[in-house]
């Protein structure tokens, strides 16, 4: 028995999947101690879009640590705070004709969609939030109250008070107009269901197995929450900062929400950040009312600042776009061409191989372990965990990403096969 089976918690969960001792990571591959190759199609759950240890990224940060900066500073002004600010600034907010406040959360994305719950009440004067059926924001409590899987939420008691889940245009409830649905319940005063604060919404739902809202969807959305006083929220924590294609994931349908939640990929390295994007007349916190001891992460903003350059040098957007073309194409003509029975979903860089209409309930496991034997890094989300969900990092280069897609046809030969 090793030393993380005797000492490390049973809440640990990626590693049984893949149960080898990593060592190191470049690019689009990790390695384990003993020497394999895996490619990397988790890219750190969304956190690695610009791949393992991008070379541009780790330039600035060993800069910065060379020079003896400020590692810690709270909410201090400080040097690697300011370019990151300004930079973010000039690159995503000003050039998209976007005007928002910037509000440091703290280490991980659940921290600042707790920051948004807690201001959109503040500022309506209202405790209830609706969010939507398949929805995934986080494992504190304010987040798991948002989340619609049960599972997650069986130990964390009276989480879901004052939430109401919606129904997400997936499945049978894509035959019914679910934005008219929230527009009955809240013009009939008998539906027993008091106006929201804020809707919390995902443009991609990532762990409720890749299902894309569509655009109209999106903007009929916005029009109701306009219509009724509500705030809208966009978490964007997984499929932002340029998963989709543009760096915001709303962009495509030419919304603005009142608030964006942003983590995972935006320090650019892998380094715990998160933050809140409010409209400036949003803005209404007392100084410190909302705070964190690591909010202020400067090996972060060193790495944020070096990822938005480095997205515009490599033209990130566009090598997306080709990637996109690519493993639709792939996923078309290889995997769902196997049987009318297997759905594919996705957009930009973020892909999902629904085999929920399949026998036998384990394929999607029986795969996704025979990719690892392969060498192929691959998870499985969705309801019942029947979605593949391929999320390489934006870097990937292209005959890898090749590669990677060969490895799942041979799993799916080598398990249809058995």
């Amino acid at each position: 028995m090793n030393i993380f089976e005797t000492r490390e918690s049973n809440v640990r969960s990626y590693c049984r999947s893949f149960p080898v001792l990593f060592h190191r990571a470049k690019g689009s591959f990790i390695y384990s101690e003993s020497g394999e190759e895996y490619i990397d199609f988790l890219a750190g759950a969304g956190a690695l879009n610009y791949g393992h240890n991008n070379d541009y990224i780790k330039e600035k940060v060993i800069s910065y640590l060379d020079a003896d900066a400020i590692a810690h500073g709270l909410d201090f002004h400080t040097s690697a705070k300011e370019r990151f600010l300004s930079k973010f600034s000039e690159t995503v907010l000003r050039s998209k004709n976007l005007d928002y406040r910037v509000q440091f959360c703290g280490s991980t994305g659940t921290n600042a969609v707790e920051a948004a719950l807690k201001l959109a009440r503040k500022i309506k004067k209202r405790t209830g939030i609706f969010s939507f059926m398949g929805a995934y924001h986080g494992m504190t409590l304010g987040s798991l109250s948002i989340s619609g899987n049960r599972d997650i939420k069986a130990g964390a008691f009276g989480t879901s008070n004052n939430v109401t889940f919606m129904p997400y245009p997936y499945g049978f409830m894509e035959k019914f107009d679910t934005i008219e649905f929230i527009e009955t319940v809240l013009n009939d005063v008998n539906s027993g269901i008091e106006k929201p604060a804020a809707i919390i919404f995902e443009t991609v739902q990532a762990e409720g197995g890749v299902i894309v809202a569509p655009i109209e969807w999106m903007q009929n959305l916005k029009q109701l929450c306009d219509r009724h006083d509500i705030l809208l929220i966009c978490d964007d924590i997984q499929v932002g900062c340029g998963r989709t294609g543009s760096f915001f994931s709303f962009e495509r349908a030419n919304i603005v929400p009142d608030m964006v939640v942003l983590s995972k990929a935006i320090s650019g390295y892998g380094f715990p950040m998160s933050l809140l994007l409010l409209k400036p007349e949003l803005d209404i916190w007392e100084p410190g009312e909302h705070n964190g001891t690591f909010r202020g992460n400067q090996l972060a903003f060193v790495g944020g600042t070096a990822a938005l350059e480095y997205r515009e040098i490599v033209n990130l957007e566009q090598e997306v776009k080709i990637k996109e073309s690519f493993l639709q194409k792939f996923l078309l003509d290889k995997i769902a061409s196997i049987s009318e029975k297997i759905k594919i979903r996705g957009i930009g860089l973020i892909w999902g191989i629904d085999l929920a209409e399949l026998s036998d309930t384990s394929l999607a496991k029986k795969i996704t372990s025979r990719c690892f034997e392969l060498g192929l890094i691959i998870e499985k989300v969705g309801r019942n965990n029947s979605v593949i969900k391929i999320l390489p990092p934006l870097t990937i280069e292209m005959p890898t990403l090749e590669k990677g897609c060969l490895i799942i046809k041979q799993a799916f030969d080598d398990c249809l096969a058995n």
